[in-house]
C-alpha cells in the first residue's frame, strides 16, 4: 500500500494537470443542478454497497500455533479469540486512519483541491486519535505470550480507556464536517478525486466519509468487545473485576460523548435557521439543547419540508442556500410541543394539491401521511405531512409522542392520550375536520428548495429503529449494523 498511494496521487495529478485548461473553461454553476445534501450527521448509517470489499477476518486459532488448542478448553479458546479480535480491530483502525490521511487529506491539500482550513474542518482531530490506538495495540502485543495467548487484559484497559474522552471533540465536529464535505462534493474536482479513490483498490469501495466515521464506530463497539471477553472469563479469574470496571468506564465515556455530540448537533442546526420575520423567533428554540429528530417530509402539495423536533418545539422549514451554505428557512410559526396535536391518517384520506381526492390519484402519493395541528386563541396551524414510507412515518409518530409525553410529564399533565394512542392537547374537542384547511394552502415562494435530505439513525427513545430517513439525536454513537 505504501507504494500504491504515491502512484495514485501521481496519476490524479497528471490527470488534473492535463484537464486543467479545459476545466477552467467548463466550470459553471447550473441552476438546475441540486446540491448533494445528506444529513450532516457524523453518525449516519450509510449502508455500504453489497460489493464493498471487507478485510479477511483473522481468527486467533488460525493465526497462531494450532497445537495450543489441544491444551485449552473451548471457553478458553473463545476468550483468546475475543482478546485477539480486540487487538486486530485496533490494528485495522490504525491502518484506516493513516489511509484517510495519506490517500485523501494529503493529496487534496497538495493538489489544492481543498484549502487547508476546509480539510482541517472535515478531518477534525483525526490525527490525534492515531497515537491513542497505537498505544493500546502496543500494550496488547507486549502482554501476548510467545504461543499467542494472553492472560489478563483488564488492567491495561482500565488504565487506557479514560484517554478516549478526547473523542468528544472529534465526534462533536462531525456534524459540521459532514455538511462541509457534502457541500464540497458539488465542486467537480472534489467529486472527481473522491470517485477515483472510490474506484481504487485501497478504498475497499468505501467513500471518504466511511473512513472518517470509523473512529465513532469503533468507540461504540468497545462495550460489545469487552462484554464478549468478560463472558468467556471464569468467575474466579482476577481479570473479571477489571473487565467489569473497564466496561463501566467506556459506557460512561460513550454516554458523555453522546450528550456533547447531541448538543453540538442541536447548536449546528439552530445556527442555520433563517427567520423571515422577528415574530418567528421562539425562546423554546433558543433554550433547546437536544434535537429529538429531524428529516425531510412533504406536505399535501408535494412541497419538500425539513422538519425539526426539538425538546419543546416543532419547527417546519424549507432547505435553502444562503451565503453558499445549506440553511433552513422557517415555513410557519414554531409549534410548542405541549400544544401540538398529532393525528395518524389512513392512506387515501388526504387531499392532494387542494383539489382532487387522493382516491383519484396515484396510490403512492396518498400514503404515509400524518397530521400535526396547533390552536391557541387566534393562532392555529394544520399540516398534513408525508413520510417516505410506513416505517419512516411510524418513527415520526413515535418521536413526537415521546416528546409530547416528556413535556406533559414535566408539567404534571402526563397521560393525555386518547383510546387510539393519539396525543391530545388543548382544543382537541374542536379539532379541525379532516381534509385540507386554509392553513394548508401554502405558498411556494422563490426560496423553495428542491433539495432532498437523506437522514438516518433514530435514538433509543425512538425505539432503536434503524436505517430510516428520520434522524434522531440520541443515537449518534449507536453501533452500526
Amino acid at each position: 500500500m505504501s507504494c500504491f498511494l504515491p502512484l495514485t496521487v501521481c496519476f490524479y495529478l497528471c490527470h488534473f494537470l492535463k484537464k486543467n485548461d479545459s476545466n477552467k473553461r467548463s466550470i459553471s454553476f447550473r441552476s438546475e443542478s441540486r446540491p448533494d445534501i445528506l444529513a450532516p450527521r457524523a453518525w449516519s448509517r450509510n449502508a455500504t454497497s453489497s460489493s464493498t470489499k471487507r478485510r479477511d477476518s483473522k481468527l486467533w486459532s488460525e493465526t497462531f500455533d494450532v497445537c495450543v488448542n489441544q491444551v485449552l478448553t473451548a471457553k478458553e479458546i473463545k476468550r483468546q479469540e475475543a482478546i485477539f479480535e480486540l487487538s486486530q480491530g485496533e490494528e485495522d483502525l490504525i491502518e484506516d486512519l493513516k489511509l484517510a490521511k495519506k490517500a485523501y487529506h494529503d493529496p487534496m491539500l497538495k493538489l489544492s483541491i481543498m484549502t487547508e482550513e476546509e480539510l482541517n474542518q472535515i478531518f477534525g482531530t483525526l490525527d490525534s486519535l492515531i497515537p491513542l490506538h497505537e498505544d493500546l495495540l502496543s500494550q496488547l502485543r507486549d502482554i501476548r505470550k510467545p504461543d499467542g495467548s494472553t492472560e489478563h487484559v483488564g488492567p491495561i484497559l482500565v488504565g487506557w480507556l479514560p484517554c478516549l474522552s478526547s473523542y468528544d471533540s472529534y465526534c462533536s465536529n462531525q456534524v459540521a464536517a459532514k455538511a462541509l464535505l457534502d457541500h464540497k462534493k458539488q465542486d467537480h474536482r472534489v467529486q472527481d478525486f473522491l470517485q477515483r479513490c472510490l474506484e481504487s483498490p485501497f478504498s475497499r469501495k468505501l467513500d471518504l466519509w466511511n473512513f472518517l466515521d470509523i473512529p465513532r464506530s469503533r468507540l461504540v463497539k468497545y462495550p460489545l468487545l469487552l462484554r464478549e471477553i468478560l463472558r468467556h472469563t471464569p468467575n474466579d479469574d482476577p481479570d473479571q473485576q477489571h473487565l467489569e470496571e473497564a466496561i463501566n468506564i467506556i459506557q460512561g465515556i460513550v454516554a458523555e460523548i453522546n450528550t456533547k455530540t447531541g448538543e453540538s448537533e442541536c447548536r449546528y442546526y439552530k445556527e442555520r435557521l433563517l427567520y423571515l420575520e422577528e415574530a418567528q423567533k421562539d425562546s423554546l428554540i433558543d433554550s433547546s439543547r437536544v434535537l429529538c429528530c429531524h428529516g425531510e417530509l412533504k406536505n399535501n402539495r408535494g412541497v419538500k419540508l425539513h422538519v425539526f423536533l426539538f425538546q419543546e418545539v416543532l419547527v417546519i422549514t424549507r432547505a435553502v442556500t444562503h451565503n453558499e451554505q445549506l440553511c433552513y428557512q422557517l415555513y410557519r410559526q414554531p409549534i410548542p410541543v405541549k400544544d401540538l396535536m398529532l393525528e395518524d391518517l389512513q392512506d387515501g384520506e388526504v387531499r392532494l394539491g387542494g383539489s382532487l381526492r387522493g382516491a383519484f390519484s396515484n396510490n403512492e402519493r396518498i400514503k404515509n401521511f400524518f397530521r400535526v395541528s396547533f390552536k391557541n386563541g387566534s393562532q392555529s396551524q394544520t399540516h398534513s405531512l408525508q413520510a417516505n414510507d410506513t416505517f419512516n412515518k411510524q418513527q415520526w409518530l413515535n418521536c413526537i409522542r415521546q416528546a409530547k409525553e416528556t413535556v406533559l410529564s414535566a408539567s404534571g399533565q402526563a397521560g393525555l392520550l386518547d383510546s387510539e394512542g393519539l396525543l391530545l392537547g388543548p382544543g382537541t374537542e374542536n379539532r379541525e375536520p379532516r381534509g385540507e384547511t386554509k392553513l394548508e394552502q401554502m405558498d411556494q415562494s422563490d426560496s423553495e428548495s428542491d433539495c432532498s435530505m437523506d437522514t438516518s439513525e433514530v435514538s433509543l427513545e425512538c425505539e432503536r429503529m434503524e436505517q430510516t430517513d428520520v434522524s434522531c439525536a440520541d443515537s449518534r454513537l449507536e453501533e452500526s449494523v
